[in-house]
């Protein structure tokens, strides 16, 4: 008896015979609603995009991802009520936007120390070990140091399980970014959404952060400069300035045309490391479906650590985008925490940066420039010469004796040399059969090539200065440093609005900028009404800057960032400050007599306290928290080890310091006592060796309790 035997299968599923003698295959299939559809669509294109964005290694041809990805697209406009955020057709879209709205990170994004030879990283190394127990093992990542700029993405919770991409914020000063999330989208290699499935296998939650470098591929910044050069514009740079404006560009569009990449290397959720190990880190980042530099490295030791830079510095020419050196990092996020951070970097990281690449070019002529406290800078124009794939057209020449040094003519030759964020810079003359000498001397200037006032050079000095205050160039130089991000902020006030604003009148000094009226900057131009506004709102905001931000950026001789941080914290106010004699200022931690005279020198100057009489009026903050001091621990000496139960070695060493003692590195004879906690290393050992008093937190905190002298 012949049997039919009618069997349902999806796609090529395997049947079995039983015994039939004949037998259909009919096509099991799934009834599925267009949203599931839609979502089953979404989800094969970021598998492409995956594969070809990340893995580098597609599946499918452009036409066929094309093909699809219209499909989708047609879907989508019919049924735009299903449309989703994280749909790979919203990677652009939106209208332009009118401006960025800066936002605070979850913890600061900092910069890293570098190392510059071998000797530099093994100090380095012994440092880590010496901030660690002496029975830790210490195990290293080594990264290629990306030549981009730092971005953070933060996800949040999405459908079924997942994470969707909620926010991409640049670095900005370290402590506030720009939101640029529609721009970030625009970024293939980002994800916009990873899946539940995804999630799982990386051990990761609905919500955490991304750290990551946002880099231009050589090839990419070859593409833009012969557009650019094509349409008249000035050819950008470097990949890495061309990434930074292209990130900045108000218009998706233009961003994603860019083809700009993201590398991912850190994991946070709530501002804490999410994960025990770095390397760890960087394997859930990939499972999630992240771009990680495949030349990353888990070493055991210092050695290992200096044949990986061996081997990576070849690699440059070869990578298809730039890098300037390697990055290291402890490997365990414990760790790390023990270590801690210096006021503006990780102790567990440090940047190894490559040697400088040089060039050969023509001196074309010598430019000079003033600067915000008057110097003038004699400036190389260069023969354009292409150096570790920047165009270099301007160098430094730093100063009227390194011109006599270098015994540099105007028509020389010279080797020019860059190296990662310094200044290009000549090194030597090139003299042989190829390269003929100059024959034009550079005559240094004896009044100030902007306003014609004489120029002066202290004595002890190399710089010769302009002294006039109302200088243009220096006031122009002022307003710039006044805006910048790390100082008041002020977005908008770049040096097209500076010039404008100085050739207009409208600003002849800081304190002018606070009294802009709209009808002003709309009758420069290309100023609209919404960027008229929006400079005036982020004047208004700017008021609003700790007092720290306010010192540096009145522009005072030898006061930066560091010196502005401890001088507000030590005096609590402007007008202690302006009343300090020299010694008192000299009393400050890292202020010595030259910069002490040198502030001193600035609040004489009846100008300058007229400027802050003006900007307190308008309404800028002029007091801080004072560092509350006193002389209990005064000529006592302290070494921290091990981990202390509630006080991190940071608060702990403040609270010596704001008593009058001092924190050291190593135990001596010298040290009145050695604060030890959990995992105590060496240095208990030879405080013990050495007789030297040994206090816990408690101990610690008694003694801080008694009175002076006590």
């Amino acid at each position: 008896m012949r049997c039919l035997l009618l069997l349902f299968a999806k796609g090529q599923d395997l049947v079995s015979w039983f015994g039939c003698d004949l037998f259909i295959i009919l096509p099991m299939t799934r009834k599925l609603t267009l949203e599931q559809e839609l979502q089953e669509m979404r989800d094969t294109l970021r598998h492409h995009e995956h594969l070809y964005y990340v893995e580098d290694s597609p599946e499918i041809t452009d036409a066929q991802y094309d093909a699809l990805m219209n499909k989708l697209k047609k879907l989508e406009e019919a049924h735009p009520e299903l449309v989703t955020p994280d749909s790979p057709t919203q990677r652009v879209g939106g209208k332009p936007r009118e401006g960025f709205v800066k936002t605070a990170h979850s913890r600061p994004m900092l910069s890293l120390d570098n190392a510059y030879n071998e000797e530099e990283l093994r100090a380095w190394d012994q440092r880590v070990r010496a901030g660690l127990p002496a029975s830790e093992k210490v195990r290293y990542v080594c990264e290629l140091k990306l030549d981009g700029l730092s971005m953070a993405l933060h996800y949040g919770p999405g459908a079924h399980g997942s994470s969707h991409l909620e926010r991409g914020l640049t670095r900005g000063d370290g402590t506030i970014g720009e939101d640029v999330t529609t721009n970030v989208r625009t970024i293939r290699s980002v994800p916009l959404s990873v899946s539940a499935t995804k999630l799982k296998d990386a051990g990761l939650p609905q919500s955490f952060e991304v750290r990551g470098e946002v880099v231009l591929p050589q090839a990419a910044f070859l593409k833009l400069n012969e557009e650019r050069e094509a349409a008249g514009m000035t050819p950008a740079a470097n990949p890495r300035n061309a990434a930074a404006g292209t990130i900045r560009t108000l218009e998706p569009n233009i961003v994603a045309q860019r083809r700009l990449d993201l590398y991912a290397y850190f994991l946070l959720q709530g501002g804490e490391t999410l994960l025990p190990t770095h390397s760890g880190t960087l394997d859930a980042l990939k499972t999630a479906g992240f771009r990680v530099n495949q030349h990353a490295k888990a070493v055991a030791t210092i050695d290992e650590v200096i044949a990986f830079i061996a081997k990576a510095e070849p690699l440059r020419d070869s990578l298809g985008y730039e890098i300037d050196g390697v990055v290291i990092k402890v490997d365990a996020t414990a760790q790390q925490r023990r270590l801690g951070f210096t006021g503006k970097a990780p102790r567990w990281a440090i940047a190894y940066k490559f040697a400088a690449r040089a060039g050969i070019t023509k001196l074309e002529d010598v430019l000079f420039q003033v600067g915000r406290t008057g110097k003038v800078t004699p400036v190389a124009a260069l023969t354009p010469v292409l150096i570790g794939g920047t165009t270099v057209a301007r160098a430094t020449l730093h100063n009227a004796d390194e011109i006599g040094r270098l015994g540099v003519r105007i028509g020389d030759f010279v080797s020019v040399e860059r190296g990662g964020d310094v200044i290009p810079k000549i090194v030597e003359v090139v003299e042989d059969k190829a390269h003929p000498r100059g024959t034009v001397e550079i005559v240094f200037p004896e009044s100030c090539p902007e306003c014609g006032s004489e120029l002066v050079k202290a004595e002890g000095e190399v710089d010769w200065r302009c002294v006039n205050a109302e200088c243009p160039a220096r006031l122009r130089e002022e307003l710039l440093h006044f805006a910048a991000r790390g100082v008041m902020n002020i977005e908008g006030l770049g040096d097209a609005m500076v010039s404008q604003l100085l050739t207009a009148g409208y600003v002849k000094g800081i304190a002018d900028l606070y009294e802009l009226k709209k009808e002003q900057l709309l009758a420069l131009e290309r100023v609209g009404e919404k960027s008229a506004q929006a400079l005036l709102d982020e004047i208004e905001r700017s008021k609003g800057a700790p007092l720290v931000r306010v010192l540096f950026g009145l522009g005072i001789r030898f006061v930066g960032e560091r010196t502005a941080q401890l001088l507000a914290a030590h005096f609590g106010s402007i007008d202690a400050l302006m009343a300090a004699t020299a010694e008192e200022l000299e009393a400050v931690n890292e202020v010595g007599p030259r910069v002490a005279q040198a502030i001193a020198e600035f609040f004489a100057e009846p100008r300058n306290r007229a400027l802050v009489e003006r900007l307190r009026k308008e309404g800028l903050t002029f007091t801080a928290e004072k560092r509350v001091t006193t002389s209990t621990l005064e000529g006592l000496t302290f070494v921290l080890t091990g981990t202390l139960p509630n006080l991190t070695r940071e608060v702990a060493k403040e609270k010596i310091e704001s008593a009058g003692g001092r924190v050291s590195g190593s135990v001596s004879k010298k040290t009145s006592y050695v604060v030890a906690g959990e995992e105590a290393g060496s240095k208990l050992d030879k405080a013990t060796s050495l007789g030297v008093p040994v206090l816990d937190e408690a101990g610690l905190l008694e003694l801080l309790e008694r009175p002076a002298g006590a």
